[in-house]
């Protein structure tokens, strides 16, 4: 499909309204509203119970999942709350000793901190990277390093200023030094191409409701085999089992996928949703989706800049770019508001005015946007 078409996809558009908040969550496109609806009414009218059909959809999403992130198998997907509850799997499952230490950074998202921070009981302690002009560069990690540096965990994308750290370099430091390499990636999949071979990443964890476009409720993580076999699940259940079946066996053999971290009832919408996004974000070509928001991005900056409002990020390289764009202001909350009043749905974080366009967002709306900031700030 022609991604200058996508608008059409997103009903809301006809309004008038413009939205540029998906880093926060994103609307409904019509084949996924069309696939809820088709599962509403097969769950309330015909098949009430249709469990085999729903287990072929969830493994097929996951078939969906794992080709979008390079994953060698989709046994090492499994299907997570959020991406909050991913991390701590990671973090409750891994075998702690006094003086380990974990590398995070001074302007991470809270899901991607408190899940660590709760480490130190078991005497963890935390290396908080000191930030400059919002941005972490894997140099900047690197100095952080120390013979005891057991993981580090960084976002894909940072949530208040967009900026893009890279992967590649990242996991390759990590994986010369024995480090595990961790990534929340909600601020970017979706978005933006990620290779967890590729970039050496050993845990993903990503929730589906922002550039995934998928519901709240619903993420899933990535691990690799290897890091699989360190972990003990602190939670398990009567799916997390071999012979799950085998009801009153009551037998604790853990499977060997990732499925072993899903200990009961999924949810079949979520699920249902994000199997419909993958599709429908698929058939316009991820590389297609990327080049058109990091070319609007390029061309807000621009166009921020002409105007007068300064970017958080400007003179940076592509490769450091994402869907987010975003500026600093005093009059931030009340900026918020007049753009509301526009019509125009944003964010704000931390005094950050925040925007965040997807891939059918057109430059003509940025055009919009610019234009009413450049008037009312």
């Amino acid at each position: 499909m022609n991604i200058s078409d996508s608008h059409k996809y997103f009903p809301f558009v006809k309004s008038g309204m413009i939205y540029m908040n998906h880093a926060a969550i994103s609307p409904l496109s019509l084949p996924v509203v069309e696939a809820i609806n088709s599962y509403l009414k097969v769950r309330s009218e015909t098949e009430i119970e249709n469990f085999p059909d729903f287990i072929k959809l969830a493994a097929e999403t996951k078939i969906l999942l794992s080709e979008m992130i390079n994953s060698p198998s989709a046994d090492r997907i499994a299907f997570v709350e959020n991406t909050s509850n991913g991390l701590n799997i990671l973090a409750q499952g891994l075998q702690w000793k006094q003086g380990d230490r974990i590398i995070l950074n001074d302007i991470e998202f809270p899901s991607n901190v408190y899940p660590f921070l709760n480490l130190k009981s078991y005497g963890v302690e935390i290396d908080f990277v000191k930030s400059k002009e919002g941005i972490v560069t894997v140099e900047d990690i690197e100095t952080a390093i120390t013979p005891n540096t057991k993981l580090v965990s960084i976002s894909f994308v940072q949530f208040l200023n967009g900026y893009r750290i890279n992967l590649e370099r990242l996991g390759n430091l990590c994986r010369s030094k024995g480090i595990i390499f961790c990534v929340d990636s909600i601020q970017g999949l979706g978005a933006l191409q990620l290779d967890v071979q590729k970039y050496k990443i050993d845990f993903l964890s990503n929730g589906g409701h922002k550039w995934l476009m998928g519901l709240e409720g619903l993420g899933f993580i990535y691990l690799t085999e290897e890091l699989q076999e360190h972990l003990n699940p602190k939670y398990v259940g009567w799916t997390s089992v071999v012979d799950a079946w085998n009801l009153l066996d009551y037998n604790l053999t853990l499977r060997k996928s990732a499925d072993c971290f899903q200990n009961g009832t999924l949810s079949s919408p979520g699920i249902v949703a994000l199997n419909a996004s993958q599709k429908f974000r698929s058939s316009f070509g991820y590389d297609k989706i990327e080049e058109t928001i990091l070319n609007n991005s390029e061309y807000f900056i621009s166009s921020l800049n002409e105007a007068g409002i300064n970017p958080i990020l400007k003179n940076i390289n592509k490769e450091n770019l994402s869907g987010i764009v975003s500026f600093k202001s005093e009059k931030a909350n009340e900026i918020f508001e007049a753009l509301q009043k526009e019509n125009i749905v944003a964010a704000v974080r931390e005094g950050v005015v925040r925007l965040s366009p997807h891939f059918y967002n057109a430059q003509d709306e940025i055009d919009q946007v610019v234009s009413i900031l450049k008037r009312i700030s």
